[in-house]
């Protein structure tokens, strides 16, 4: 199973810290942003890694090489100046992940989240980790009942920026700079969504303010 980690955003809420330096490799503890994700993928057994970049990506190529200090295979999907959005940016690097299910996660959370438990087959379009709202997002994204994922109802929680997809689930496009929601949520009108809910730590790093809350978060549970 190959994944994907999304490092092509722009970080402008975290400005100036990412004016220099792009939001993946900002520091936490004693590592970047993106190379918690590369352990904890090859912990979970992931050996192909496909990374998508672009300001300043020249930098994270720089820093990860081709992933072998991390016991992973790196390919990199260069977008250039402009970034696709979430949506384009997965499908662009399609052909870097094959035909099976793959993991895409989001480089800028933190979470202790096992990457092995999620499915490596999927009986749908896509498989999302949900997780309790944030103080900044009160409202939440999706609902998740009886293991499947909708857009609306009671008890929203939200989307932790992990997931697994088909490459079905990007039949059809002709757009190259578009956002993956839109799609999940026609995905879900169709009952091809599925979830689960993650209680343990996640953190969506989007300020300096929670970054600098998380590393207070890992100095007291002793990692990095």
């Amino acid at each position: 199973m190959k994944a994907m980690i999304l490092a092509a955003g722009r970080g402008e809420r975290m400005r100036p810290l990412t004016d220099t330096t792009p939001k993946p490799l900002l520091s936490v503890g004693s590592k970047s942003l993106i190379e918690y994700h590369l352990h904890a993928l090859h912990t979970a057994g992931i050996s192909e890694v496909v990374i998508n970049h672009a300001w300043l990506g020249e930098q994270i190529e720089t820093l990860l090489g081709n992933g072998s200090r991390y016991g992973v295979n790196i390919t990199y999907s260069r977008e250039g100046e402009q970034a696709l959005e979430t949506g384009g940016g997965i499908f662009k690097a399609l052909p870097l992940l094959g035909d099976a299910p793959f993991i895409v996660t989001n480089a800028d959370i933190w979470t202790d989240f096992d990457y092995a438990r999620l499915p490596t087959r999927l009986d749908g379009l896509a498989h999302l980790v949900l997780v309790d709202n944030p103080e900044h997002h009160p409202d939440g994204d999706f609902v998740l009942k009886e293991q499947m994922v909708s857009a609306n109802g009671e008890g929203r929680l939200t989307f932790s920026g992990i997931g697994v997809y088909s490459a079905a689930l990007f039949e059809g496009v002709k757009e190259t700079v578009f956002p993956l929601a839109p799609l999940l949520r026609s995905a879900m009108q169709n009952g091809q969504v599925s979830g689960e809910h993650h209680t343990g730590h996640w953190s969506d790093v989007g300020t300096p303010k929670r970054l600098e809350e998380l590393c207070g978060v890992l100095k007291e549970l002793g990692s990095g």
